[in-house]
């Protein structure tokens, strides 16, 4: 071989190797998610106690996503109560490792709390990496049915004793908040460790009206709403089909100002129950965990699952989790101060 061709063969295998160089590189970054979560487990959290709606979608959650998450890690539900979510999402924010092995299912009026300035918040809402929702929800206030409190006029007439979970969040706020703006009489008995413990006291007669998202109940308690074991009174949020001849809050209001605190106080109904990763996780990783969150909502198995259960599936996306919780961030001060007694 001559000089010449000798020097031309040696370009061009330098070229070759050069470019299988760079093919292997971003080989390598193609994967590096996959490698990382490759052989971890990914913990999965929620701020209530087992039974009722958060601690089943939670597990449902954990039970599918893994499949979709490059590397395929092993999910570990776990509860970690206190403070009706508030110690979870301190902890997934201050504590948990910012590297994507930790998501948790946040109580959905807690960034309505950080906005009126709640003790105890040790987090910014805002900087949450948002996975997404499995659907909105619409807040209901439902009495039992031997009450005789069929109506929101009946509730302005008789006192009721009524159930919350924990000492903060919607169970609570809500019959508060009515109480000062539309006039009914809810005597409240917070303390309640989860939602399934306060159904039990519903049935068992320990207390006679609850605050209750309408996806609970009609995955939760089917039979309540079959038997007509429960009158609901008011909804919060877009009016849903099956809910037509109940009002809203809003119908029931004339005061803009008014409305204004309906609408930080209910703020939880545009997330729905909203799943969300530690803040300062690498955005590749965060990247993953939103797109098989995405992915999992969308498969056949999951949505078996969710049928059977009865629980809506319409999706919430990271992008609609995030700009709702800036909008609760970003109510007025006037709006906020107003609010912030129904988070006490």
């Amino acid at each position: 071989m001559s000089i010449v061709n000798m020097s031309r063969y040696l370009a061009r295998m330098a070229t070759t190797t050069s470019a299988l160089a760079m093919l292997g590189a971003a080989t390598v970054r193609a994967d590096e998610v996959e490698d990382f979560y490759r052989g971890k487990t990914l913990y999965a959290l929620v701020g209530v106690s087992a039974g009722g709606e958060y601690d089943f979608q939670l597990r449902l959650v954990a039970k599918h996503i893994g499949r979709f998450i490059p590397g395929k890690p092993t999910i570990v539900a776990q509860n970690m109560t206190g403070a009706t979510g508030m110690v979870m999402a301190n902890y997934l924010f201050r504590v948990a490792p910012k590297d994507g092995t930790y998501i948790g299912l946040i109580q959905n009026g807690l960034p309505a709390s950080q906005a009126v300035g709640m003790e105890g918040v040790q987090f910014d809402a805002a900087r949450f990496n948002w996975l997404g929702s499995i659907a909105p929800t619409n807040e209901t206030m439902t009495t039992w049915k031997t009450t005789g409190v069929k109506t929101i006029a009946d509730a302005r007439k008789t006192e009721l004793i009524a159930g919350a979970v924990g000492s903060s969040g919607i169970t609570l706020s809500l019959p508060i908040m009515l109480n000062d703006l539309v006039g009914t009489r809810f005597k409240m008995v917070p303390g309640y460790t989860g939602s399934g413990q306060l159904d039990i006291a519903m049935e068992r007669g320990e207390v006679f009206a609850r605050a209750n998202a309408w996806s609970s109940l009609k995955a939760g308690k089917p039979d309540w709403i079959a038997n007509h074991d429960i009158n609901i009174l008011v909804h919060s949020g877009p009016k849903p089909a099956d809910l037509a001849g109940v009002p809203a809050i809003e119908d029931l209001l004339t005061n803009p100002a008014d409305k204004s605190i309906v609408d930080i106080v209910t703020s939880g109904d545009r997330l729905g129950h909203p799943f969300a990763t530690a803040p300062d996780v690498p955005a590749k990783r965060v990247e993953a965990l939103r797109k098989a969150f995405e992915t999992m909502l969308g498969d056949a198995e999951f949505l078996r699952d969710a049928a059977n259960a009865k629980l809506e599936v319409s999706p919430v996306s990271a992008e609609t989790l995030a700009n709702a919780v800036r909008a609760a961030l970003d109510a007025s001060p006037e709006a906020k101060a107003r609010a912030r007694k129904y988070f006490q």
